[in-house]
Parts: structure tokens; C-alpha cells; sequence
């Protein structure tokens, strides 16, 4: 186990990084990308400026983990340990990653590009998507119960196939839910 380590410039690559357990720990410009993250366990660590483009996560479990700044395209994150997953994006680029199936209720996506994520079966209850771009991101059955997209963007959903009780939407921003009708809106 390393405890309260700080790491720069890390390429996994290099197999400069050992698959462990990582607690406290700072993660500044790392490059993870393409990489494997088998058997890493990352708790209350965060990451800023970090590329995980395409790294696998088989069982890479993330618990109280944030990220900030972060290039994070075409990421399962639904191959992770689903015990205890926790974690939160701030200003981060998941373009065409999947959450499908997990639990993830209360998690922050604050000014994110999420652009073709899958959010199928996911249950996202309270959390919010503050100032994110949701542009062909896919919400099937879905539990969006409480969920914060008062100013997120290009969102387009079904609310006939997901939970959306209590769910927050901005008046100008709703238009996204009716798309599936053929009715025009001036």
C-alpha cells in the first residue's frame, strides 16, 4: 500500500506506477492512457491533468477519488470494481465512455464534455451535471431521480424510459425531453 505519495509526470506506460493500493495520494500530469489499471485500487486520491484516454479498468477499483481537468475518452468505467465506487469530475473529457449498470448515485460532473456516454441502466440519483455537455449521450432506464441538469447542455432523453422524479431541468434546456415527439416548439 503507498499512502500519501504525490506523483508527477507518471507514464503507466513506463511501468513507472505498481498495481496496488494508492491512499491520499496526489496524481498531477500523469499519463495512464491506453494503459492497464488491473488490480489498482485508488481511495480519497485525486488526479489533475491526467490522460486515461482508452486505459482498461478491469477491476480497478476507485472510492472517493476526484478528478480534475482530465482527458478521460473512451473509458468503461462499468468493467470497475462496482464496491464502494465513488468519484467526481470537474472540468473533465469523458467523450464516448459507459457507465452502463452501475451505481453512482450523488456523483458530480461538473462542466464536463460527455459527449456519446452511456448512461444505460445507470442509477445517477442526485447528481448533478452542472454546465456539461451531454451531447448523444444515452439515458435508458435510467434512475435520474433528483439529478441536477438545470444547466447542462444537449441533453435528450426519454423521460417515458427513465426515472426522472424530482429531477431538476432548466425552462429553456427541457425542450431536450420532447425531442422523440413530432411537435414544433417556438
Amino acid at each position: 500500500m503507498i499512502e500519501n505519495q504525490q506523483f508527477e509526470r507518471v507514464n503507466l506506460n513506463n511501468k513507472s506506477l505498481l498495481a496496488t493500493n494508492y491512499e491520499n495520494c496526489q496524481f498531477n500530469n500523469c499519463d495512464f492512457s491506453n494503459g492497464n489499471l488491473y488490480d489498482f485500487k485508488f481511495e480519497d486520491c485525486d488526479f489533475f491533468e491526467c490522460n486515461f484516454s482508452l486505459a482498461h479498468l478491469p477491476g480497478t477499483a476507485f472510492r472517493n477519488v476526484n478528478f480534475k481537468d482530465c482527458k478521460m475518452l473512451g473509458l468503461r468505467f462499468d468493467d470497475c470494481a462496482a464496491f464502494g465506487l465513488a468519484f467526481s469530475f470537474e472540468n473533465c473529457t469523458l467523450n464516448h465512455s459507459s457507465f452502463y449498470k452501475l451505481k453512482i448515485k450523488q456523483t458530480k460532473f461538473l462542466n464536463c464534455s460527455l459527449e456519446a456516454v452511456d448512461f444505460t441502466e445507470t442509477d445517477l440519483t442526485q447528481s448533478n451535471f452542472a454546465k456539461s455537455n451531454l451531447k448523444d449521450a444515452v439515458f435508458e432506464r435510467s434512475n435520474l431521480e433528483k439529478c441536477d441538469f438545470r444547466n447542462a447542455l444537449s441533453y435528450s432523453f426519454d423521460p417515458e424510459l427513465n426515472r426522472i422524479k424530482k429531477a431538476k431541468f432548466s425552462r429553456d434546456a427541457v425542450i431536450g425531453l420532447l425531442a422523440k415527439y413530432p411537435i414544433e416548439i417556438e
